[in-house]
């Protein structure tokens, strides 16, 4: 098919609008400064979540996921973690570490990579300098936090796109529907917290989930990446929030998010609802249900059928996707 017009005209589409891209990025001074201000962010975004809208409603097809699914699925073995063990084991290492280093050298070297952060220094010199003394990759860290304070990820989930893409669907605007009668009934809008805890970077589907269920009519708060559980309680707690989506794609979430429902309970509010999403073999789901999590979605879920299931939990009767709203 090489040179047939089809082709040809899809390549050069393609290079056009990637062109139009490197142009704002170089008229707004260049990748960097355009990372600051988000907008590459956004259209990452904007495009993952319509994207999830496709599939949703199955104008994207995935094969296995949202068509031509088997009538039973096998169970994929998984290595089991103990992710207790890895930390208590860390942490003796981390001890017989600091008992074993000349301290007052590792201080001192500690100290200069602060002061370069100050001065201007190189600070990958004085880092591996502080590595040499067997300063922890923490205590590397905090020695530049000082100087340089901590960069905070809160994501801002894109609106409108997940709406557009359901406009006139008779099962969205039904939980929309549902959304209002609950904010009837509580006298403001259900809030909902999408909690990303642990050392787990990805926020992709999150982040779509925020815009969806923003655009379902939900208060939604985005936490920051990598928060502790008891950060994402408080962070809860603060914002009032009746129920919390955990989502994990690192394997913490046997460890992570009961321990996230120990520090509801501990405040208190065991009335919030935890829901957990992201790849989570389902051989865990009992664990986590007998954890206290209410509601669990893995790759494949309808996210309209989550809100709708997410409303249920919050006391209003949702009804299941029947065969006569699937016919609407």
């Amino acid at each position: 098919m090489g040179g047939s017009y089809y082709i040809e005209s899809l390549t050069q589409e393609l290079v056009d609008k990637a062109w139009e891209i490197i142009e704002r990025v170089e008229s707004e001074g260049g990748m960097a400064k355009a990372v600051a201000a988000g907008w590459p962010k956004a259209m990452i975004e904007e495009a993952a979540a319509g994207r999830q809208a496709r599939v949703d409603r199955g104008e994207d097809v995935i094969v296995g996921v949202n068509k031509y699914r088997l009538a039973s699925e096998d169970l994929l073995e998984t290595l089991e973690v103990d992710n207790d063990k890895v930390r208590q084991g860390q942490i003796a290492r981390l001890k017989w570490v600091r008992e074993t280093r000349d301290e007052t050298k590792c201080r001192a070297a500690l100290n200069a990579l602060t002061e370069g952060a100050k001065t201007g220094g190189n600070l990958l010199e004085l880092a591996v300098e502080a590595a040499r003394y067997r300063a922890t990759l923490g205590e590397i860290s905090d020695a530049m936090e000082v100087v340089f304070g901590r960069h905070g990820t809160f994501p801002t989930p894109v609106k409108g796109v997940y709406g557009a893409a359901y406009a006139g669907d008779a099962r969205y605007q039904q939980v929309v529907d549902g959304v209002e009668a609950v904010t009837r009934r509580l006298g403001r809008t259900p809030r909902m917290l999408v909690a990303k805890m642990g050392q787990d970077g990805h926020d992709r589907g999150a982040n779509v989930i925020a815009s969806a269920f923003s655009d379902i009519g939900f208060d939604v708060t985005s936490g920051p990446l990598f928060q502790t559980p008891e950060e994402a309680a408080k962070l809860a707690l603060e914002n009032d929030v009746d129920a919390i989506g955990a989502s994990s794609l690192a394997a913490g979430h046997k460890t992570l998010i009961p321990e996230l429902i120990g520090h509801l309970r501990a405040a208190g509010r065991s009335d919030i609802k935890v829901v957990a999403g992201g790849v989570i073999p389902p051989q865990d789901y009992d664990y986590l249900r007998e954890a206290g999590v209410q509601g669990i979605y893995g790759p494949g879920s309808n996210v309209v059928e989550c809100a709708a299931d997410v409303l249920r939990l919050l006391g209003h009767n949702m009804p299941p996707l029947g065969s006569e709203i699937e016919a609407a």
